[in-house]
């Protein structure tokens, strides 16, 4: 059986819905237990933004965009958000779990390590080093993705 390679997403504001909406959609397509992650990075001096749009705005204005957009702010609080969506036969409506990690952007560039945002995002929980900056797993002890997995692992186990 072929998987599907692309699938439309739909446009929210709202991680869980765009999961939901996608495991379901996945789920049409092949039959079978389906997970499908969603994340984005949370700024609170942006308004939100990027959030849910934050592959895009990663791949338009980059990781210098977003610093150019918090020249001169102080307030540099954000999060990131990773909404985990499961579907089976047995369920009539998607699961979706939510992880989250709290922290601030940097003032420039700081490693090279993980993808997207890590290189100017200091989760509180760190010691002061971006997620760029941290080893794998160190990461995944404070990261939104590996907390929402770990509820839906413990939400399967639990069946």
């Amino acid at each position: 059986m072929q998987y599907p390679t692309k699938r439309l997403e739909i446009q929210s504001d709202s991680l869980e819905e765009i999961a939901r909406r996608s495991v379901i959609e996945a789920w049409k397509e092949v039959g079978k237990p389906v997970v499908v992650e969603d994340a984005g990075l949370f700024i609170e001096a942006l308004n939100g933004f990027p959030g849910p749009y934050s592959s895009y705005v990663y791949k338009t204005i980059g990781l210098n965009g977003i610093l150019k957009l918090m020249d001169g702010v102080y307030m540099r609080h954000a999060k990131f958000l990773s909404a985990v969506a499961y579907m089976d036969a047995d369920l009539t409506e998607p699961v979706c779990f939510v992880g989250e990690v709290r922290g601030r952007i940097s003032h420039r560039i700081r490693g090279y390590k993980g993808f997207g945002f890590d290189p100017i995002f200091i989760p509180d929980e760190g010691d002061g080093r971006t997620f760029g900056e941290m080893e794998t797993w160190e990461k995944n002890r404070l990261s939104h993705r590996s907390r929402a997995f770990k509820k839906l692992g413990e939400w399967l186990s639990s069946r």
